[in-house]
């Protein structure tokens, strides 16, 4: 088993930035991938960026540079680092752990670990 514990969210105004953290504890030598999901009232969750046992990255397009993912050199812990942010960013930001690879590691079903979230909201 892996339990994952997400920090860092919070109330910013459009324009700040902020750090997400997600402490690993348990099998995580087992972890393939790791990566950010976020959702929305009323929205499905969605894929924000995953990183890879071997720090290889995927965001997803929205991204478009403002969302930096890495992890420690122990594989203990993930970080979303969000710059620019806008008010569409409000969300719960939920970490993720795969054991294994299955399609692109950027939606939920490729995932069998998940953190509580974090809330980040966004205003303008």
């Amino acid at each position: 088993q892996v339990q994952l514990v997400e920090s860092g969210g919070g109330s910013v105004q459009a324009g700040g930035s902020l750090r997400l953290s997600c402490a690993a504890s348990g099998y995580t030598y087992s972890l393939y991938c790791m990566g950010w999901f976020r959702q929305a009232p009323g929205k499905e969750r969605e894929g924000v960026a995953s990183i890879l046992s071997d720090d290889s990255t995927t965001y997803a397009d929205f991204v478009k540079g403002r969302f930096t993912i890495s992890q420690d050199s122990a594989k203990t812990t993930l970080y979303l680092q969000i710059n620019s942010l806008k008010p569409e960013d409000t969300a719960m930001y939920y970490c993720a752990a795969a054991s294994s690879y299955r399609t692109t590691m950027m939606v939920p079903d490729d995932y069998n670990y998940w953190g509580q979230g974090t809330q980040v909201t966004v205003s303008s």
